[in-house]
Formats: structure tokens, C-alpha cells, sequence
């Protein structure tokens, strides 16, 4: 009896944290009691995070194909950028280089989602954890394949990667409205929450 009351407790547990983790910016998370750089920077990726899983949820295969003209990328090709701008941001957070030697195409649309809001959560806990009054220690840095690298302030983390995620999931939401697969007008990006 004990045995298996503990295997039902271990297997409702996973199940419990894997469906946290993937549902984490189902509403975005209650803002921090204090004000601080690394608040305020960790409220910005939240945002992210909350427009990101609505405006990749409920996306199907054929809506993945999709491009607003032939120039353009795929509403997929478009993850796959979101990807590697979130793995960005999550490095600068963690006070790691980001090398370029993983391909997001390679994901299915659910790895690359899970790993997507991943990124961005990571971020997110460890700025707002940090109790900065500055940024600098953020700083951004590439590990390129030939040996090189490249650094740049917080700054640059701010107006490049994580301003250009959020530019770049607008275009998701329009895309898919193009595709026949509208965002969820039952969402406020305002509130942050689902309309009930």
C-alpha cells in the first residue's frame, strides 16, 4: 500500500511540474514588491514570455508553414529566431557566452516552445533574484566557431535580442491571423491574464 501511495505521489508530482513549466506565462507572473534594475529588466522578459506562449499556442503544423509573402520567413522560421533571441537573453542573465553551434530547426515546434519559454523564465528568475541596482554584470557575449568572440554592455542585451523577441512575436500573431488562426481575443497583454 505505502509503495504504491508513493508511486502515485511521484507520478502526480512530474505531471504536476511538467505542466507548470510549459503553462509557467499562462498569465504573467505577479510583478516583484520592489523596483530595482533587475526587476524592472525581469518584468520587460515576462511581457515576453506572456506574448510568446499566447501567440504560439494553438498553432498547428500547417500554420507553421505559413509566410505572409514568398521574401518573408515562416511563421516556424520566425520560432526558430525567437529561439535563438531568448537563448541570448537567458546567457546574459546566466553570465555565459552564447555559441552558435545549435540549430532550433532541428526541435519539433513543441521542444522548441518548451525550451522558448525555458529560456525566457530563466532570465526572468535570475534578474529578478539579483537585486541589481545596476545591470552591467549582464553583459552579452558571443562565442563565434572560429575562436573569436565578442562582448557588449546590457545595454545592447535591452535594444537587441530582447526588444527584437518582442518585435518578432508581433509578427507570429500577425501571421497567424493571415494563416486563419487568430490570436485569443480572450487575452489582455494589459492585465497579462485571460479574460474569464
Amino acid at each position: 500500500m505505502r509503495i504504491t501511495f508513493i508511486t502515485v505521489f511521484l507520478a502526480m508530482a512530474t505531471l504536476l511540474s511538467a505542466q507548470n513549466k510549459s503553462d509557467y506565462y499562462y498569465e504573467i507572473p505577479e510583478y516583484p514588491s520592489t523596483y530595482n534594475a533587475g526587476t524592472v529588466m525581469a518584468r520587460v522578459v515576462d511581457g515576453l514570455g506572456f506574448r510568446y506562449y499566447w501567440a504560439t499556442a494553438g498553432l498547428t503544423e500547417e500554420n507553421l508553414s505559413y509566410k505572409s509573402n514568398d521574401d518573408g520567413r515562416t511563421i516556424n522560421q520566425t520560432l526558430d529566431h525567437i529561439w535563438t533571441l531568448c537563448k541570448i537573453v537567458a546567457n546574459s542573465a546566466k553570465k555565459e557566452p552564447t555559441t552558435f553551434d545549435v540549430d532550433p530547426s532541428k526541435f519539433s515546434f513543441a521542444e522548441k516552445r518548451d525550451q522558448t519559454l525555458e529560456f525566457i523564465k530563466v532570465a526572468s528568475e535570475i534578474l529578478k533574484a539579483s537585486d541589481a541596482t545596476d545591470l552591467e554584470q549582464f553583459d552579452m557575449i558571443f562565442k563565434y566557431p572560429d575562436g573569436n568572440s565578442r562582448e557588449y554592455p546590457v545595454w545592447n542585451v535591452m535594444n537587441g535580442p530582447l526588444a527584437d523577441a518582442i518585435w518578432h512575436v508581433g509578427q507570429v500573431v500577425l501571421m497567424r491571423r493571415g494563416a486563419g488562426n487568430p490570436f485569443s481575443s480572450e487575452v489582455s497583454v494589459l492585465e497579462g491574464k485571460v479574460k474569464n
